[in-house]
């Protein structure tokens, strides 16, 4: 197979989008410190900087957003009540959320600030200037939870489990520098202290992406298998002409959800609620119809 031309097209934008970034600390210099003078709009800059980015390669009916996702205890479909033994949850800020704007509703929104159920949210990432050490735990628990959020979808009234976001920790530059053991094997052994405490993750629970853009990638591999009771984890240190690494595995993830068979038959989302037993005050009386439609 060919696509070298995909390749070298994914690769100039990677490089574009890395040289955006570099004109922001030209503009606007540390003369004390590595980076821009402003560490807080340096990070705000670096999120807008690839939400503006996935924002031109995917349909136009996913929007990249931040903020929360809220999953209300309510009635989902038409009699769906797999959430009534819940409590209402939310969780924790989100840099960016890709979320099907055209098929779901949304709870709240402020710019590309919003509150979204958890039915149209199609991935979730965390995005870093630089990636530290204590970030791989961190994030990766954040994501997580915002997916265990996602988990009690259905595709329709038979019950039939949606397909999980995908879930990506991605950064401009890695300042991981372990001297004694290699970098990328000290990394994953942080992505798997994640997983290791309380209970067990599904497949669609464990990070899909982590990576630098301009450096290396470490992706989850999808068995084939039905039966899936582990997630294989590979890297890639990046080449000469493969910084289209990272936003390719990123995109394939992102469509892969999107597409997946599984969010084709789509259900109503939680979104409304009534008090429970509550009944109503009186009866006006009846029109008559000529049947259902």
């Amino acid at each position: 197979m060919d696509g070298k031309r995909l390749q070298d097209y994914w690769s100039q934008e990677v490089e574009a989008l890395i040289a955006t970034y570099r004109q922001f600390e030209t503009l606007i210099p540390s003369e004390k410190h590595e980076g821009s003078a402003h560490h807080g709009e340096d990070g705000r800059f670096v999120e807008d900087l690839i939400r503006e980015y996935f924002s031109k390669y995917l349909p136009k009916g996913l929007e990249i957003l931040t903020g929360f996702v809220m999953r209300p205890a309510v009635k989902t479909g038409k009699t769906g009540k797999e959430r009534k033994n819940d409590s209402d949850a939310h969780s924790s800020q989100l840099d960016i959320i890709v979320f099907d704007s055209e098929r779901y509703p949304i709870f709240q929104r402020f710019g590309d600030s919003v509150i979204v159920p958890p039915e149209g949210v199609i991935a979730i990432l965390s995005v870093k200037k630089y990636l530290n050490d204590g970030d791989i735990k961190k994030e990766c628990e954040a994501l997580w939870n915002a997916s265990k959020l996602c988990r009690t979808q259905y595709s329709n009234d038979r019950k039939d489990k949606v397909r999980g976001p995908y879930l990506a920790l991605v950064c401009m530059e890695s300042k991981i520098d372990k001297k004694k053991s290699d970098n990328l094997d000290w990394i994953f052994s942080k992505v798997k202290e994640a997983y290791t405490i309380g209970e067990k993750p599904t497949f669609d629970d464990l990070v899909g992406y982590v990576g630098s853009l301009s450096e290396w990638s470490i992706f989850k591999r999808r068995p084939e298998v039905k039966a899936i009771k582990s997630a294989e984890y590979v890297n890639l240190l990046h080449k000469q002409g493969e910084s289209h690494l990272g936003l390719q595995f990123i995109l394939t993830g992102i469509l892969s959800v999107f597409y997946d068979e599984t969010r084709r038959d789509i259900r109503r989302p939680g979104f409304t609620a009534f008090p429970s037993g509550r009944n109503h005050d009186k009866s006006l009386g009846s029109i008559e119809c000529d049947g259902e439609r």
